[in-house]
């Protein structure tokens, strides 16, 4: 079991931590750009593959469309 001397220090180092969150200095809140994790060409083709892939299937449903 971990000694009482070792818990309250890392609670107090938790304690010291919470008073700090979200205090961001002002230059470096303006310093960050927005950025996407992926680029606007890759979503750009993977949506010309899903819109053309369902287009696709719609001709085919219509063109094997069986009348009585």
């Amino acid at each position: 079991m971990p000694l009482p001397r070792k818990i309250a220090n890392k609670n107090s180092k938790f304690d010291k931590n919470i008073n700090k969150r979200g205090n961001v200095p002002i230059g470096k809140a303006a310093e960050r750009t927005e950025e996407y994790p992926v680029s606007k060409g890759l979503i750009a083709f993977v949506l010309i593959l899903v819109v053309g892939s369902s287009l696709v299937q719609v001709f085919n449903l219509f063109g094997t469309a069986s009348g009585p």
